[in-house]
């Protein structure tokens, strides 16, 4: 994928879209190479991967739920150019709740969270899975505004099933279909009915 912008990871449930980002950062086994911001980490373990810029916000959120707001967000301290004010501007209500547990949140809360921690620090690449998850179509117009936000300054590898979100945010597309790639191209390309109702099993307007 090309750096800069968003490319959206398409495909229908349980093609690999999750297990793909989770290769990508050495959470499960993988066979042949990954190169990441210029460089093969096939093979390096999980903690250098991120070391070398990559953020990761997960499908199911993953906040740490018995320790608070404010802790949650110090364990993603990288401890050099930590951005809490930026973070804060987009998720004031963090700010608020910082001695909160963060199980105790609401669903909208914890995806705040989640993302909040990926963008604490600068990440050159973001690889952010299902981000409209369960929420309500406010909250999830909300967060396409801040990946938006985001993608001015990182690539941004999404993964969503929510078209209308896809096609607000995404510059490219790769859709996977059994572990393989079987389109690349332009989010443009999300316009055809026809070509999406191949590959993706959906209307174009869904």
């Amino acid at each position: 994928m090309p750096e800069g912008g968003v490319t959206a990871l398409l495909g229908r449930n349980g093609v690999g879209k999750t297990t793909t980002l989770r290769a990508i950062l050495g959470l499960v086994p993988s066979t042949g190479g990954i190169q990441l911001l210029g460089r093969d980490v096939a093979g390096l373990s999980t903690h250098l991967i991120v070391r070398l810029g990559v953020g990761y916000v997960p499908e199911d959120r993953d906040v740490f739920s018995k320790l608070t707001v404010d802790e949650n967000l110090r364990l993603a301290d990288a401890g050099t150019d930590a951005r809490y004010d930026d973070v804060y501007s987009l998720f004031p209500e963090l700010k608020e709740r910082g001695r909160q547990l963060a199980g105790t949140l609401s669903g909208g809360q914890q995806q705040m969270l989640s993302i909040a921690r990926a963008l604490l620090n600068t990440r050159p690449l973001l690889l952010v899975d299902e981000p409209s998850k369960g929420l309500a179509p406010r909250i999830v117009s909300e967060f396409a505004a801040v990946i938006e936000t985001a993608a001015k300054q990182s690539t941004v590898l999404l993964v969503e099933q929510n078209l209308s979100v896809v096609k607000r945010l995404a510059h490219r597309i790769i859709v996977l279909d059994h572990g393989e790639v079987v389109h690349t191209g332009e989010a443009d390309d999300l316009h055809d009915d026809l070509l999406v109702r191949r590959l993706l099993g959906v209307a174009g307007a869904a």
